[in-house]
């Protein structure tokens, strides 16, 4: 086991790694700071300080350089337009991410679960093709879209809640009902694959064929086994937390991370949006540990194989 969570913590620490090179390389490509920040009507002395200041006048490698070994010292730069600490604008927006995300996880599990399983163990029933036909909407329909149909009518036509911003109970119900929903049509869909994949494995046919009742199948050997490819559906959720909001707060004017985000890519406050990738690959990487954490418990034949054969 110990080897098995090494292996994956060195490729943990690599996928890092790369995360923030590709994003330190497109965000100094994607265009100049001084003029985002500055405006065009800023004098070409005023634009070269700005650039010094920053240190944007040095090469591409020494940039580089000097922000990983920041990085080591725990100093993720300081935003160019306030210039406060880049961290703690980022961790300030958190609570209201997770004022999101976390009820929208909760609704994914607590639909998408049960509804897979559900309509598993009734394939081809009439409730089946109502359960697929949803999550195939559900997950095919854009987020901003789903989140704007939801505003058009129990917004505008309904008047029964909020457009956007922030304030009481009503303000959350439909950014979280539009990460629920998707989020619980992908899950559905992921778990029904996942345990009509196990249903027709042979042991279940022979656990049945010894006259063992079928709840008793379904409960001691179908669900534990749908459970290990499930976990991975949801480790990815839970890793995507963060990254997952951006389009919704936005929509929904709610002052996240994700919002922060959008405003900071449109502005090209590097160091806030470097921030954010990383705490988003960060959290991916880490929940993807805990997955294999949980790999390992599920099965311990996959502990014990081969990491390179993973």
């Amino acid at each position: 086991m110990f080897r098995f969570l090494a292996i994956r913590f060195l490729r943990a620490v690599v996928t890092i790694a790369l995360v923030v090179t590709f994003a330190f390389v497109v965000l100094r490509l994607s265009g100049d700071p001084a003029r985002s920040i500055m405006g065009d009507d800023a004098s070409p002395e005023a634009m070269a300080a700005f650039r010094r200041e920053w240190g944007l006048d040095q090469p591409l490698w020494s940039q580089y350089i000097h922000y990983f070994a920041a990085i080591f010292q725990g100093e993720l730069g300081r935003s160019m337009r306030g210039g406060g600490s880049a961290l703690a604008l980022v961790i300030g927006r958190i609570p209201a991410t997770l004022m999101l995300t976390l009820p929208a996880l909760l609704i994914k599990l607590a639909i998408g679960i049960p509804a897979g399983v559900y309509a598993a163990l009734h394939r081809d029933s009439a409730l089946d093709r109502a359960v697929m036909v949803t999550a195939v909407a559900g997950y095919t329909i854009p987020s901003f879209v789903l989140g704007l149909v939801l505003v058009q009518i129990l917004a505008i036509w309904c008047a029964w809640l909020p457009t956007g911003g922030t304030g009481g109970l009503q303000h959350l119900i439909l950014p979280v009902a539009t990460l629920g929903i998707g989020g619980a049509a992908v899950l559905a869909r992921f778990v029904r694959s996942a345990m009509l994949e196990v249903l027709g494995q042979p042991y279940i046919r022979t656990a049945s064929a010894k006259g063992i009742p079928w709840s008793a199948v379904v409960r001691g050997h179908a669900l534990p086994n749908a459970a290990i490819p499930t976990v991975t559906i949801v480790g990815f959720m839970v890793g995507n937390l963060i990254a997952g909001s951006v389009v919704v707060e936005s929509v929904f004017s709610w002052p996240g991370v994700g919002n922060l985000l959008v405003v900071s890519v449109a502005a090209r406050d590097l160091a806030v949006v470097q921030c954010i990738l990383l705490l988003v690959a960060a959290a991916m990487v880490f929940s993807n540990l805990i997955v294999d954490f949980l790999y390992g418990f599920l099965d311990p034949r996959l502990a014990s194989a081969d990491p390179s054969e993973g």
